[in-house]
C-alpha cells in the first residue's frame, strides 16, 4: 500500500471502500498480463459495487488470457481532498497502481449527472481530459452504459462509446487494441478500425453542424465511419456470462445482496421509460440455468438475500416455478428472495405465498400517474383496481395488488409517481392523493392484522424526457410549474399514515438539460466541473448556481435543451445512434399519448417496434 494512502485513510469516512482486498477480487501476475483495464464507475464504491453490469463485465474481462481488469470508483469529497493534498493519483483497487499507466480506462455510465465525475476521475488520475490531447494508443478512454445512447455531451472527452451490451463488444475491442499496439498503429488508425466494429461509436469521426436557431443541421461521418451505429445485444442469454462468483464487498453497499438476472428487455411499452426501449428485445434466461446460477452464487457469497432482477420481474413466465425450485435451498440457508420491479397487474396470490415464506419487507409499485386517463396516455397499462387488489379484491390493478398484500400480512407499501408527464393536468396531480386514500381504505378492508398499523409512502419525481423514447420530443415543464404541482399535492395529501416525499427539482432539471444535449454541452460540463461540480449526482455536492454560471459563460441557454418542444422533423443530437427501435414507432407512440390510447404489451402481440430485427427472430416476450 502506498505510504500516502496509509496516512490518508484514518482521516476519511468509510476507509474500507478505498483499500480493496475483498473476497473474490481478481489478482493477477503482471508478468502474464499484456492489457490492463481500469474499469471506472463514476460514483462511489457503495453505488458501483451494487451495479450488476459492472460485475458481469469485470468477470468477462478477467477471464480473458493476458487481461487484468481492476475496479476504480469515484472518491467521496473528503478522500478527494486528501488525495489532491497528498499528490496521490487515482488508483485501481486490486493493485493500487495509478490508472494513468493502464492501457484502457473504461467508464460504466448509467446516469447523465455522472458526467462531471468522469472528468474529475480523469483529472485525479493525471490523464488529459480531451481526447484530442491524448495522442497515443494508451491510455484509451472508452465509456459504456445507458447514458451512452446520447453521449454527445461528453463527445470531446471519450475516444469511444460502446452502444448497447458490452459482453462481446469489450472482448472485440480489447483484441483490436492489442493488435494495434502489436503492429504499431497510430491512434487515428486504431479509431478508424474500431468504428467498423458493431456497436462502436467514435465521436471524433463525426462532424456536427448547427442551424442559426441552435438546432442540429447535420451529422456527417468521416473516414468511413458508419452513418448510424446500432446497439449490440446478447442474442442468446443462456450463453451470456453470469457472475456466480462475485466480489463480496468489505463494507456496506446500497444493494448488499446477490443478484439473479432473469431476462433483458421489457414486454411493456411505458412511453417515458428509456430502459424499456433501449434494452429491447426481450431475451429470457432458461429457468434451469437460473437455478444453477442462483445456488452457486448463494453458496459462494454467503449472502442472506438474493434479488431476482429484471426491468419487470413479474413478467418472467416461469417465475413461480423458479421460486418453487429455489424455495427449499434458500430456506435451509436462511436466504430471502426479493422481487423488485413487480407490476400490479400480474402480482398473483401464488407469488404472494412464496414471498410470505421469507421476510416481509414491504412492497413497491410504480403507478406513475394518478388517474387512469394519464396512465393510459403514458401506456402504463395498469388500473387503479389492479393496484388496490394486489395490496386485498374491486376498483382495479393497483388497488387489487394492495389488497392482496395487506391480506397476506404486509403493512408497508411504497407508491412511485411522476409529476410533469405529457398531458398532465391538476386533476391528474390530485388523483395521486386519491390513490393514496384508496390504498389506505384497502388496508382497512383487507389487513389481516390491523394492530400492526400501516405505512404508505408516496414519492414523486420530476419527469425527465430521455433520448430514444416516445417522449424524446417533449419538453420538461418549467421548474416553477413543477414546484406548484408539488405544493398542490402536499396540500391535498390529507390521509393519515401516508408519508409524501418529492424529488429535488434542481438535479432533475439539469438531468433533462444534459440528457437531451448536444456536444456543445462539453464546454458547459467542463466549466461546471472546474467550478466544483465533481459529484453532481449527490445533492450534497450539486449546485444549480454553478451550472447556470457555466451555461452563461459558455453562451448557451439550458432552457433550450430542457424546456423546448421538438418537432417531428428536427434532427436529434443522437441521430447517429440506433437503439433498434425505429423512429417511426416512437413517433406513433408519441401520437397515441395525446389520444390516451394504449398499446398492448409485446406478449399480447408484436407491435412492430423493430428491435426483434436485432435478433433475427421473434423476441422472447
Amino acid at each position: 500500500m502506498d505510504k500516502r494512502l496509509e496516512r490518508i485513510l484514518p482521516r476519511v469516512q468509510k476507509p474500507a471502500r478505498y483499500v480493496g482486498g475483498e473476497y473474490n477480487a481478481v489478482m493477477k501476475d503482471l508478468s502474464q498480463v499484456d492489457t490492463r483495464v481500469a474499469f471506472c464507475f463514476p460514483d462511489t464504491y457503495e453505488i458501483g459495487m451494487s451495479n450488476l453490469g459492472m460485475r458481469i463485465l469485470y468477470g468477462i474481462m478477467n477471464n480473458m488470457d493476458g487481461v487484468w481488469c481492476e475496479r476504480v470508483f469515484a472518491p467521496w469529497g473528503d478522500m478527494e481532498e486528501e488525495m489532491r493534498r497528498a499528490g496521490l493519483p487515482l488508483y485501481a483497487l486490486e493493485s493500487g497502481d495509478p490508472i494513468r499507466d493502464f492501457d484502457i480506462i473504461a467508464f460504466s455510465v448509467g446516469y447523465e449527472m455522472a458526467f462531471p465525475a468522469m472528468l474529475n476521475m480523469l483529472d485525479l488520475a493525471g490523464v488529459p481530459l480531451h481526447a484530442s490531447e491524448r495522442t497515443e494508443l494508451t491510455p484509451l478512454v472508452i465509456a459504456g452504459g445507458t447514458a451512452m445512447f446520447n453521449c454527445e455531451p461528453i463527445a470531446d472527452f471519450i475516444d469511444i462509446a460502446e452502444i448497447g451490451e458490452g459482453e462481446e463488444m469489450n472482448a472485440e475491442l480489447i483484441e483490436l487494441h492489442r493488435r494495434a499496439r502489436r503492429e504499431g498503429w497510430t491512434k487515428p488508425q486504431f479509431l478508424r478500425a474500431a468504428a467498423q466494429l458493431d456497436g462502436i461509436y467514435v465521436p471524433g469521426l463525426y462532424e456536427v453542424d448547427y442551424n442559426a436557431d441552435g438546432t442540429v443541421k447535420s451529422i456527417t461521418p468521416k473516414c468511413g465511419a458508419p452513418k448510424v451505429v446500432t446497439k449490440r445485444i446478447m442474442r442468446d442469454m443462456d450463453k451470456a456470462w453470469y457472475p456466480a462468483k462475485t466480489i463480496v464487498p468489505s463494507t456496506e453497499i446500497v444493494q448488499d445482496r446477490t443478484t439473479l438476472e432473469l431476462f433483458r428487455g421489457c414486454i411493456r411499452g411505458c412511453r417515458f421509460c428509456q430502459a424499456g426501449y433501449v434494452y429491447r428485445p426481450v431475451r429470457n434466461r432458461s429457468e434451469k440455468l437460473l437455478v444453477e446460477y442462483a445456488k452457486e452464487a448463494i453458496e459462494d457469497s454467503g449472502y442472506e438475500e438474493m434479488t431476482l432482477s429484471s426491468l419487470s420481474t413479474s413478467d418472467f413466465r416461469p417465475l413461480v416455478e423458479l421460486c418453487d425450485d429455489l424455495e427449499e435451498f434458500c430456506a435451509q440457508r436462511h436466504v430471502n428472495l426479493s422481487l423488485p420491479s413487480l407490476r400490479a397487474d400480474n402480482f398473483s396470490m401464488a407469488l404472494m405465498e412464496r414471498l410470505q415464506k421469507g421476510r416481509k419487507t414491504g412492497l413497491t409499485f410504480a403507478p406513475e400517474a394518478g388517474t387512469q386517463r394519464l396512465r393510459d396516455a403514458i401506456n402504463k397499462n395498469v388500473t387503479e383496481q389492479e393496484i388496490l387488489d394486489t395490496c386485498a379484491i374491486a376498483e382495479e390493478d393497483l388497488l387489487a395488488s394492495c389488497r392482496r398484500a395487506f391480506a397476506g400480512g404486509y403493512s408497508a407499501v411504497k407508491l412511485y409517481f411522476m409529476l410533469g408527464l405529457p398531458t398532465e393536468t391538476d386533476e391528474d396531480v390530485l388523483g395521486i392523493a386519491e390513490v393514496a386514500s384508496h390504498v389506505m381504505h384497502a388496508w382497512r378492508e383487507s389487513a389481516s392484522n390491523k394492530n400492526r398499523g400501516v405505512r404508505i409512502t408516496v414519492s414523486t419525481s420530476w419527469f425527465v424526457p430521455k433520448a430514444h423514447t416516445a417522449f424524446q420530443w417533449e419538453p420538461q415543464i418549467p421548474k416553477e410549474e413543477y414546484e406548484r404541482r408539488v405544493k398542490l399535492l402536499r396540500e391535498n395529501m390529507l390521509t393519515k399514515s401516508v408519508t409524501y416525499n418529492w424529488h429535488d427539482s434542481d438535479t432533475s432539471y439539469m438531468e433533462a438539460v444534459i440528457s437531451r444535449g448536444d456536444r456543445r454541452l462539453c464546454r458547459v460540463i467542463e466549466t461546471a466541473w472546474r467550478k466544483g461540480e465533481h459529484l453532481s449526482a449527490w445533492e450534497e455536492y450539486f449546485s444549480l448556481d454553478r451550472w447556470l454560471e457555466a451555461f452563461e459563460e459558455c453562451g448557451l441557454d439550458p432552457h433550450f435543451y430542457a424546456n423546448r418542444k421538438r418537432e417531428k422533423d428536427e434532427l436529434m443530437p443522437w441521430a447517429m445512434i440506433s437503439s433498434g427501435v425505429t423512429e417511426q414507432y416512437l413517433w406513433r407512440e408519441h401520437e397515441r399519448c395525446y389520444q390516451s390510447v394504449t398499446t398492448p404489451d409485446c406478449r399480447t402481440h408484436c407491435n412492430g417496434c423493430g428491435a426483434n430485427l436485432l435478433l433475427g427472430r421473434p423476441c422472447d416476450g
